[in-house]
């Protein structure tokens, strides 16, 4: 499968570009933004970097990433991790700290999801985010998502050094979203 490119109403969904990498160290920097995410504390140059280069080169077969560009800058990611053999794949997102809750999130979901149902043969798409994250649990639900359970202890807390993070899923059949288009 080769990178493609989505437009949603105010957004560019596109491969990311080694260029991009400036526009990531300008929001994933901020401690807040990162707070939920498995990502380096403090973040640094170095790590914008090395996570473009990575998603510049990662295969679109298996994980496809893409920069989620507004009025063109880049204000975030998401990314499907397609685990082929069951037909599933697992969605992760992350914005801006500036522009949380404006919809960006569930409109780029909303985007991917349809381009990765209508593309492919996957049967199920799920998203997890730290339970304590409800911001994260309404994009899941304004997706039409239906949440399945949490997953407990699943990984090492980005907000507490040291403890541990509860996982709340969420997930859509691609019947259900093939439903939910129709309406």
């Amino acid at each position: 499968m080769q990178p493609v490119t989505l437009r949603t109403d105010r957004l560019l969904l596109r491969p990311f570009e080694f260029t991009d990498a400036d526009d990531v160290y300008a929001y994933a920097r901020d401690p807040e933004w990162g707070r939920y995410l498995p990502v380096p504390s403090p973040y640094e140059r170095r790590h914008a970097v090395a996570f473009v280069a990575h998603s510049a080169r990662t295969s679109w077969v298996t994980n496809p990433v893409f920069a989620i560009s507004l009025d063109d800058r880049v204000v975030g990611a998401i990314n499907m991790a397609v685990h082929a053999p069951n037909a599933t794949a697992e969605m992760g997102y992350g914005i801006a700290r500036e522009r949380w809750g404006m919809g960006l999130a569930a409109e780029a979901g909303r985007a991917v999801i349809g381009w990765a149902f209508g593309t492919s043969d996957l049967a199920k798409i799920t998203a997890s985010a730290d339970i304590a994250n409800t911001q994260s649990w309404r994009v899941m639900e304004k997706l039409g998502m239906t949440r399945e359970g949490v997953l407990r202890s699943q990984r090492p807390s980005n907000a507490e050094p040291g403890a541990r993070q509860d996982r709340v899923v969420y997930s859509v059949l691609c019947g259900e979203w093939e439903g939910s288009a129709a309406d």
